[in-house]
């Protein structure tokens, strides 16, 4: 699988980490999930990838989290207009004032999908990405839905990814 076309990113973009990856999960996670979320925003920052997600706390918050001291980007699609709500890890703040419906967005923003936990909003992006032919994988829940990769650790996650988009970020 290779990256949609309008995902096409060559030169300074691709060294200079700006290849998006959605990650989707759940504002209440679990130890595990955060734990998870934590390694996997290292790892893509350290892979060249940067992080898009809802911006919130658990699973968002330490995705960036991970991201941002492994020296990544992270984005937060918020579903707010006020972009003080987003986590502390969160570089760029884009207030949507769109509540969750702004899922769509975060599910369509990045070149792969990786869900951690999470219940029906992360279920809707994981959909919204599907129905887009994003590549998804997914952590501790929705791995039963036709077309998501299960991903038992974040090195499998962040392979996925890499996998996805022809073996570098696009």
């Amino acid at each position: 699988m290779s990256c949609p076309e309008h995902f096409r990113i060559s030169g300074d973009s691709v060294r200079s980490g700006f290849i998006p990856v959605s990650v989707a999960g759940s504002s209440a996670a679990s130890p595990r999930e955060t734990e998870f979320a934590l390694r996997l925003g290292g790892l893509l920052a350290r892979a060249g990838f940067s992080i898009v997600c809802g911006g919130g706390g658990g699973v968002m918050e330490a995705v960036c989290r991970g991201a941002l001291e492994a020296g990544g980007t992270t984005i937060g699609i918020l579903p707010g207009s006020d972009p003080a709500e987003a986590n502390r890890f969160v570089q760029i703040a884009i207030p949507t004032g769109m509540g969750s419906a702004r899922n769509r967005i975060v599910a369509l923003a990045g070149t792969a999908l990786v869900a951690v936990g999470g219940r029906y909003g992360t279920l809707s992006e994981v959909a919204f990405a599907l129905d887009a032919g994003r590549p998804v994988c997914a952590f501790g829940s929705w791995a039963s839905v036709p077309g998501v990769t299960e991903a038992g650790t974040p090195e499998e996650a962040v392979q996925f990814v890499t996998r996805g988009s022809g073996g570098r970020p696009c």
